[in-house]
Order: structure tokens, then C-alpha cells, then sequence
């Protein structure tokens, strides 16, 4: 490791707002209490996140493996391309550490996500909204082959410091917080890095623990950073044998979700967290009992624009 790079790690170190990624609040959620009396079901509240979601977990670790790897060095921007939240991260860290940023966002990205991320002062490059992440994916894979001198791209989609993030801090996280008593785990497919991470990380703790993935039950859906994995570009971090079951989830039922939750449970979530709600109703019907762990990416704050 040179000099150079170990002192942009002992400013991750020293960064007080870098140190506040992880260790989020799990919650226990009580909307389906009287439809199964017999299950418990808790979420890990990553909105708690100073940059606002699950991402600042990847992105920092893949932000430090470029470090260590001297891929990311004085004079190289950081580029990748974002759905949002994975560049607000960047953006995030980027500031507190001094590396520039430029970012490949589909134009159809929720304008608070937009907003977020001018007031970072990064460089935005708008991708085909109808091509959604995929079309941004490509893009930024195309300014990086024009120009690889001047960037660092990450590349969430298919970095493996992605999904070891989550297998180091998030899954031992949620043992530590349930006392190991979770049977079950619940996450959505978007990068693929939480729930392939996660899952890693709880069945390397607890091998009987079964890992259930989500993904919009079609291709045109509402679900902003999730993707319908049969017709999107396969995230080369994706292993399909790290869950055990797929469930399918409906833009309007994961809608429908993340309101109620909103109305009963003061719980102002965003759309991704209805879809992992809509994934633990069906895991709770079919098992009638246990523990349930999901996760709920960020907040509904993200999506005002968007709202019904």
C-alpha cells in the first residue's frame, strides 16, 4: 500500500460522517400482527444511514477497495451509473473525502434524488428513461471505455465489495440484533449486493436461516432500483443459489404496502420497502410462524414527487 493510499484510508477512518454507516436500528413491524399472530417480523431501518440509505454500505466499501487497490488515485473521478441512491452515497463520500464525482442517472430519477445530488455538486449525465438502469449501466460503461485515464468505475452491478459490505457488517448485525433468532430473511433484488450479501453473511452464522429474494413480478414496473431480473442485464454479483425462494411483487401491492405502513406505523418508507413487505406477507403465509428479518432501503422522502 503506498503512502498515498493509506492516508485516503486514515481519512475514511478519521471522517465522523463515514463512521456513522451501519449499525442501523433493527424495528419491529406490527402491520400484519393480527393476520399472523404467530410471526414476528423486523426491519433493518437504513434510512438511519447518514447519506440516507442501504447504499452507503456498498459504496463506501467499494469506494475503499478502489482505494486499496490504487485504482482510485488523486486526479481519477469516481464514475458509475445510479438509479440514486448508490450515487447519493458516492456523493456523499466523495465530499468528505475530496474525490470528484460524476454519475449516469436514468432522466426518469425522482427529482428529490436530483435535487440531493446537485446540492453534492456532482457531475450528472442523464441516461434514456425508458432504458432505465440498464441504459445507464451502458452509458457510463461508455464514457469509462472513451476516457479510462481519468475515471474509476466501481461498476455496483458487478463489484464484489458490494455484497461483502453486507456480508460484514449487515448480516452480523442482524444476528447480533435478534439475538440470533431469525428464521427468515427478506430482501430485494436491484445491484443484487444486499440480498446475495446478506444472505452470505447470515447462513455462513446460521446455516438453517432461509434466504427469500423479490423482484417486481414484471419488466415495466414502478419499483425505482429494483430490477426484473429476466429481462434486465444480469448483475454479475448475482448468485441465485445464496436464496432459496423467489417471490414476485407487484407495483401496486408494494404502493399499497409502504402506505399502510406510512398510515399505521408512522414508518414513512420508500417504494422498495413495500416490495419487501409484500415479501414477507407471502413468507408469513406460507410459514404461519417465526422470526422475519427485512430490509427497508430508505425513506419515502425520496419519492414525493412520485406519490399517488
Amino acid at each position: 500500500m503506498t503512502e498515498i493510499t493509506a492516508q485516503a484510508i486514515r481519512k475514511i477512518e478519521d471522517s465522523p460522517i463515514l463512521q456513522q454507516i451501519g449499525n442501523t436500528p433493527l424495528l419491529k413491524i406490527r402491520i400484519f400482527e393480527k393476520e399472523f399472530p404467530e410471526v414476528e417480523v423486523y426491519a433493518k431501518a437504513e434510512w438511519f444511514n447518514p447519506g440516507g440509505s442501504v447504499k452507503d454500505r456498498a459504496a463506501l466499501s467499494m469506494v475503499r477497495d478502489g482505494l486499496e487497490r490504487g485504482l482510485l488515485r488523486p486526479g481519477i473521478t469516481l464514475l458509475d451509473s445510479t438509479s440514486g441512491n448508490t450515487g447519493i452515497a458516492y456523493a456523499m463520500i466523495g465530499a468528505a473525502l475530496g474525490i470528484p464525482v460524476k454519475l449516469v442517472l436514468p432522466e426518469n430519477a425522482s427529482e428529490e434524488r436530483k435535487s440531493t445530488l446537485k446540492a453534492y455538486g456532482v457531475e450528472i449525465v442523464y441516461s434514456d428513461a425508458l432504458e432505465g438502469s440498464d441504459g445507464a449501466q451502458r452509458l457510463a460503461a461508455k464514457i469509462y471505455e472513451d476516457d479510462k485515464e481519468s475515471y474509476f468505475l466501481p461498476c455496483q452491478y458487478d463489484n464484489p465489495a458490494n455484497p461483502r459490505a453486507h456480508e460484514e457488517t449487515t448480516a452480523p448485525e442482524i444476528i447480533e440484533q435478534t439475538q440470533g433468532r431469525i428464521n427468515h430473511f427478506v430482501a430485494c433484488l436491484g445491484t443484487t449486493g444486499t440480498l446475495v450479501g446478506t444472505g452470505r453473511g447470515l447462513k455462513k452464522r446460521k446455516p438453517d436461516v432461509v434466504v427469500h429474494a423479490v423482484m417486481p413480478s414484471d419488466s415495466f414496473h414502478g419499483l425505482e432500483g429494483m430490477k426484473h431480473i429476466p429481462t434486465a442485464i444480469r448483475p454479475k454479483i448475482y448468485d441465485d443459489s445464496v436464496h432459496d425462494h423467489l417471490i414476485l411483487a407487484s407495483t401496486e401491492e408494494s404502493y399499497d404496502l409502504a402506505e399502510q405502513l406510512t398510515h399505521e406505523e408512522g414508518l414513512f418508507v420508500g417504494h422498495s420497502a413495500g416490495a419487501a413487505l409484500a415479501g414477507v406477507r407471502k413468507v408469513a403465509q406460507e410459514v404461519g410462524r417465526g422470526v422475519i428479518v427485512t430490509i427497508f432501503p430508505d425513506s419515502g422522502d425520496r419519492y414525493l414527487s412520485e406519490m399517488r
